[in-house]
């Protein structure tokens, strides 16, 4: 493979512009270097679909554990901050560990919860929607994008007395750990922060795990107390869950309304047949990916697709960029509501790491769109007040987002 890796500047990765904007960086990064090593750095980012799917099959070449924090160093550039919580849970686990991690989750999360959520994501979906259309206008991340997604997901795990807050605040501080558009005071500021909350959880998990409880938590901590997972395996995959749960879900929920409020035959399209409010939302996935990336860690000199990687290089794999790729997709930067394969995106990752989240995320999208279009004539941006994005490159998320709304 020939790559111009010397035509791009590290610093093109964290320009707020590009941020703001990223779709046009997308597609050079998957003309000119679909595996792309950032000139004097150990980073390497991979954005075309064909190689992120081969990466996360290649698990002893690139490891999901967590080695290293990114940030935005003096220069503007991404720089790694080495990281090591002294062990690696779900999401950051490989083989063997990651397949017991996954089974103490999985079942419970799918077979047991997911059905019993649905009147609650509807009931909050109501709640919240009838006061935001009770204003002349509603901002759309506080009033529901926010507010919902994190009530569902402390209910699925099983939290008792939680701050919904307090409990947003901690998902958020988690990604902008992450953001790598931090410096590097803000990187170890939401450390700090995200300590305090860990605290809190353990206390759940403890309680759970002396007296049981409902939910994921009750699974955790039975899981705990007869010692087939380890407490601070638990920990972190509560913390897990409860940050890609909240993040995730809000995201989307931003993403998709925006989008509809820029078209509204789109809007009147959905409403007038419910049955596309499912493709859309695949659509929404794949053009702004909740998760723009995730990282790996290269254990051993290798090499991806005829470039060679360094050891110790951290790679970033570019779901945002992958999910815009012509050679996987038709029409790639549009919405197309008759896909003939909607869900073939890597929106919700690949491989063994698929979130075990996509099914409620998905549920929600379709209970808060659904009651949105039916209790509305039309939505659009409000004028007055521009949309704001977070400045992350970890999730693609609004800040705020402010509608003018007529409701039915």
């Amino acid at each position: 493979m020939t790559t111009h890796d010397g035509a791009l500047a590290g610093t093109l990765l964290l320009d707020p512009a590009i941020i703001d904007e990223p779709a046009a960086f997308y597609h050079r990064l998957l003309a000119e270097a679909p595996v792309w090593r950032i000139p004097g750095s150990p980073i390497v980012v991979v954005s075309s679909f064909a190689a992120v799917s081969e990466v996360v099959t290649r698990t002893d070449d690139f490891s999901s554990n967590l080695r290293a924090l990114l940030y935005r160093g003096p220069h503007d550039a991404p720089e790694l901050l080495p990281f090591d919580v002294g062990m690696q849970a779900l999401a950051t686990a490989d083989p063997p560990t990651h397949t017991t991690h996954r089974r103490a989750v999985f079942p419970e999360l799918v077979a047991r919860r997911m059905a019993t959520l649905r009147p609650d994501v509807e009931a909050l979906a109501r709640e919240h929607l009838a006061r935001a259309l009770a204003k002349p206008g509603f901002e759309v991340m506080g009033d529901l994008a926010n507010a919902i997604p994190i009530r569902v997901v402390s209910r699925l795990i099983g939290f008792s007395s939680a701050d919904p807050d307090r409990l947003l605040a901690a998902a958020f501080d988690s990604t902008d750990m992450i953001a790598a558009t931090r410096t590097l005071e803000e990187v170890h500021a939401a450390m700090a922060r995200t300590a305090d909350v860990m605290g809190w959880i353990s206390d759940q998990l403890q309680h759970a795990a002396d007296h049981g409880a409902d939910g994921i938590l009750g699974a955790m901590g039975s899981a705990v107390a007869d010692g087939s997972l380890a407490f601070g395996d638990g920990l972190v995959i509560l913390h897990t869950l409860l940050s890609a749960g909240g993040e995730s879900t809000t995201s989307l929920l931003g993403n998709a309304i925006h989008l509809l409020a820029l078209d509204q035959d789109l809007q009147a399209r959905l409403r007038a047949q419910p049955a596309l409010v499912e493709p859309f939302i695949e659509e929404a996935l794949r053009l702004e990916s909740p998760f723009r990336h995730h990282l790996r860690h290269v254990p051993r000199a290798t090499e991806l697709r005829g470039v060679p990687i360094d050891a110790e290089a951290t790679m970033l794999l570019l779901w945002g960029a992958a999910n815009r790729d012509p050679a996987e997709y038709d029409c790639p930067d549009e919405i197309v509501l008759d896909r003939p394969t909607p869900k073939h995106h890597v929106a919700f990752g690949r491989g063994i790491h698929f979130c075990v989240g996509a099914p409620l995320a998905r549920l929600e999208a379709r209970v808060v769109l659904g009651e949105l279009l039916a209790r509305t004539e039309h939505f659009a941006l409000d004028p007055g007040r521009a949309p704001v994005r977070e400045n992350s490159l970890m999730v693609r998320r609004f800040r705020s987002l402010h509608l003018t709304a007529t409701s039915r």
